[in-house]
């Protein structure tokens, strides 16, 4: 990976759908609906995109980024229709880690969220090895347990 210079920013930015409001109806019906504003796992997976944003440029040919550690604090709401932008900045490169602060901010300027993110970076070959052999383990656990009637 290529050295992302100091200061280098990466924006995401959003729009609130009710579709990003808080609802745990599908993972379990008895949770149902919340609240209807911006949910904190949908602020998580644009702080990662914001994150990603920011190392993509810096990849070189047959390196691949993976998320390995999110910490955000959620701090304020958006609305259904409000704009979020979500920036990621670099704190830290160091080997093959890159570590950035993220800040969501909503267009009435009230910061949603901040934290941090951290991506490690491997080559596509590991990465896909790793893959490999996960579904490998995946699919002998499956094999014994139907073989064991269940």
């Amino acid at each position: 990976m290529r050295a992302i210079p100091e200061g280098s920013e990466a924006r995401h930015d959003i729009v609130v759908t009710d579709a990003m409001t808080v609802d745990f109806e599908q993972a379990d019906p008895r949770l149902g609906r919340l609240h209807p504003v911006y949910a904190t796992y949908w602020l998580t997976k644009h702080a990662e995109l914001a994150g990603r944003k920011l190392i993509l440029p810096y990849l070189e040919d047959g390196e691949e980024g993976i998320g390995y550690q999110v910490g955000l604090t959620h701090l304020a709401s958006a609305l259904p229709g409000m704009r979020v932008e979500v920036t990621a900045r670099l704190r830290s490169q160091e080997g093959n880690r890159v570590v950035a602060d993220v800040r969501a901010v909503n267009e009435l300027g009230d910061v949603v969220g901040e934290g941090t993110t951290t991506q490690v970076i491997l080559s596509q070959v590991r990465l896909e090895r790793s893959f490999e052999r996960l579904r490998e383990r995946w699919r002998l656990t499956r094999a014994q347990a139907d073989e064991a009637g269940g």
